[in-house]
């Protein structure tokens, strides 16, 4: 059987972190693997508990072995997970210490309904402890997909939209403009897809429950480290496409996911810096600096048509304080205040997640 190593990224979450690895024990019954917990630099305790907990709940001498293991720094989402995927199988798993497969989960993802009150949740009626499974016998089943990622539903039972086109100009005007006429005009081009009612192939995913090829990564690297955090799926994802490895949405894997808990972005009270960082290094990555321009001006023109429309109808603005004010101070620092031999933005700043 194929092999699979899932990889937890903790930040300051650990009670929440120990629940997600929970769940994922239990959807991996049955599968040759392990799953490790990557700390990412919390300094806040949450790796001496994390490592006491898995050897008091017997978790490193299991069916399926989980150890936790320390980043080092905290230098993002991407950077985090790459830690836990080089560092493979444990060292005396039978077969060897590279996995067929790599899962990623999001420390707030349960591949069951959702978690009990308790430290180590046990199996909801109305879970599907199978997600895994599902997204494991799809890879297996269907060996020209590289990577293949779950439904993914709040604790309410609400759809999330995972499933993605990769962005592009008409696409970032779009988003900004929110005027129904215009996105009909540019359905092909809106980035948020409608939640597919059943299995298909999409652009992107987001990473909260994601399943790669170990060889596709091999063929085409780890995430991008210079993303600290949003982003950086959607690049691995177009590098895999571009190599000629698709993406998969599989509905019948379900996810409870509760979501920003360790970015905190549900309080945010402004755009963090490094969203803007990221997403101006996508585009000069994917497309070129020209490219890039152009995608921000679009996003700008459209964020002031919206504002307009405001001024006539009362509708919640749908944007974070000072969203256009800082996307156009983030791009005039960007492209006329950075010195000309800066071919790409810098790598985003290093704030916490």
């Amino acid at each position: 059987m194929k092999t699979i190593l899932t990889v937890i990224l903790n930040w300051r979450t650990a009670d929440m972190t120990l629940r997600s690895a929970a769940a994922a024990l239990r959807a991996m019954a049955g599968m040759p693997g392990a799953l490790t917990i990557v700390d990412n630099d919390s300094g806040d305790g949450s790796f001496e508990t994390l490592c006491a907990e898995v050897v008091a709940r017997g978790w490193d001498k299991g069916e399926i072995p989980v150890r936790v293991i320390q980043s080092g720094r905290n230098g993002g989402f991407g950077a985090g997970n790459n830690v836990g995927i080089r560092a493979g199988l444990p060292a005396d798993f039978p077969g060897g210490t590279r996995p067929d497969y790599i899962y990623i989960l999001n420390s707030d993802a349960f591949p069951d309904s959702g978690p009990d009150s308790g430290p180590d949740p046990g199996p909801d009626p109305g879970s599907d402890p199978g997600a895994i499974r599902v997204l494991y016998d799809h890879l297996n089943a269907n060996p020209n997909t590289g990577f293949a990622g779950s439904y993914i539903h709040g604790e309410d039972g609400t759809p999330h939209r995972t499933a993605f086109r990769f962005p592009s100009v008409l696409g970032e005007f779009e988003s900004s403009v929110r005027f129904g006429p215009i996105s009909r005009l540019l359905a092909n081009h809106v980035v948020a897809q409608p939640i597919p009612s059943a299995t298909t192939r999409v652009d992107w995913l987001a990473g909260a429950s994601l399943m790669m090829r170990q060889d596709v990564l091999d063929a085409i690297g780890l995430f991008d480290e210079t993303f600290f955090l949003y982003f950086e799926e959607t690049e691995l994802c177009h590098r895999a496409a571009v190599a000629g490895y698709p993406t998969d949405y599989v509905r019948e894997s379900r996810i409870m996911h509760i979501g920003s808990v360790s970015t905190g972005m549900k309080t945010w009270r402004r755009m963090p810096g490094y969203w803007f960082d990221s997403r101006l290094y996508y585009f000069t990555k994917v497309h070129g600096r020209g490219y890039a321009a152009l995608a921000t001006i679009s996003l700008i023109f459209g964020s002031m048509l919206w504002r307009l429309r405001l001024l006539i109808h009362r509708k919640d603005r749908g944007d974070p304080p000072c969203f256009l004010r800082d996307l156009i101070a983030h791009a005039a620092r960007a492209y006329l205040w950075r010195s000309p031999q800066n071919k790409v933005p810098t790598a985003p700043q290093r704030a916490k997640l």
